[in-house]
């Protein structure tokens, strides 16, 4: 059976209303940028957690249920970051953190993926942010592939988190004041593509 893939487009999907769950596939399906976002957050100096997102994520995902396989390329325009204050995207599109400049795409590829019937429980690959390479698994807070009654099309997506220091990505401004640790929480929703 051949396997289905995500990719990139600019459809804007209106609120899903889930179904049953439809029977195992192998289609094309395409990216939601509107429902697609890379959000990550911080510990501040102990007291508070600073929050933002990626706003502009490209995706090309294979995912075959049956036969238990994923995947996975996602690319991020670090330029893109947004966190509600000017002043601080400024600092972090700097050279001391995501340095943007000389580095405007971060990825993430996985070829490899632990699952739970035919669901994916985990994404096994490599995250490269200013240039460097570190192992990263990604793991499922949930994943469903369901109806959308509005268009009688399949929509599959998930919401996903992993951890990274970045400080192994060189990223040390305000070392002790601001924690080490990212969490990243990357939500992914997808519509399967007519049949021709």
């Amino acid at each position: 059976m051949p396997a289905f893939k995500f990719q990139p487009c600019s459809m804007l999907l209106a609120a899903l209303v889930w179904q049953t769950p439809l029977p195992a596939s192998a289609d094309t399906y395409q990216l939601d940028p509107s429902h697609t976002f890379v959000h990550w957050e911080v510990l501040h100096m102990g007291t508070s957690t600073s929050r933002g997102r990626f706003d502009k994520i490209d995706a090309s995902i294979t995912f075959d249920r049956q036969a238990a396989t994923l995947d996975l390329g996602f690319t991020v325009d670090t330029r893109s970051i947004s966190t509600g204050s000017a002043a601080f995207d400024g600092v972090l599109r700097g050279a001391q953190l995501l340095d943007t400049q000389q580095h405007p795409t971060a990825w993430f590829v996985a070829r490899r993926a632990t699952f739970e019937g035919e669901v994916p429980r985990q994404i096994h690959g490599e995250i490269t942010l200013r240039g460097q390479s570190q192992p990263l698994t990604l793991t499922a807070r949930r994943w469903k592939c369901g109806l959308n009654p509005l268009f009688r099309r399949e929509v599959c997506g998930g919401d996903f988190e992993a951890t990274l220091s970045r400080a192994t990505f060189g990223m040390t401004l305000a070392s002790g004041l601001v924690s080490d640790e990212v969490k990243l929480l990357v939500q992914v929703e997808a519509v399967r593509e007519p049949t021709p």
